[in-house]
C-alpha cells in the first residue's frame, strides 16, 4: 500500500543582535510529520543555540502528526531550558490548536497560540 507524500520547507527570517538580542522567524510550509520533522528541528535548535526570540510561523502548515507535535513539544523545552531563549508559535490552523486540547499541551503553548 503506498504512503502518502509529504513535503516540508521553511525559510528562516533573521533580525536584531547581541545588545539588542536575537529574532528570528520561521515560515513554514506543508506538513509537520514523520519525514520532515526534523528539517525543522535541526533549523530550530541551531537558532536556539544562539538564544533571543525565535516564532514559527504555522500560517501554511496543513498537517501535523504525533512525531511533528513530539517535535513541536522537544524544541519548546529545549528552548525553555536555554534560559535565554523564547519560542513562540503563531497561525496555528484549528486542526493543530484542536491537537494541543486533545493531548493536554494547551497550558505549555498557550503564550505561542496567535
Amino acid at each position: 500500500m503506498p504512503t502518502e507524500m509529504h513535503t516540508f520547507s521553511y525559510e528562516v527570517e533573521k533580525s536584531g543582535d547581541c545588545v539588542a538580542g536575537q529574532v528570528a522567524k520561521v515560515i513554514c510550509h506543508g506538513s509537520l510529520v514523520n519525514q520532515t520533522s526534523s528539517d525543522l528541528k535541526s533549523a530550530v535548535k541551531l537558532l536556539i543555540a544562539d538564544g533571543g526570540q525565535i516564532t514559527l510561523d504555522f500560517k501554511d502548515v496543513s498537517f501535523v502528526d504525533s512525531l511533528g507535535l513530539g517535535t513541536l513539544v522537544g524544541l519548546k523545552v529545549s528552548a525553555s531550558g536555554n534560559g535565554h531563549c523564547i519560542l513562540e508559535i503563531e497561525h496555528l490552523a484549528p486542526r493543530v490548536q484542536e491537537l494541543l486540547k486533545l493531548t493536554g499541551l494547551t497550558e505549555l503553548f498557550k503564550s505561542s497560540v496567535v
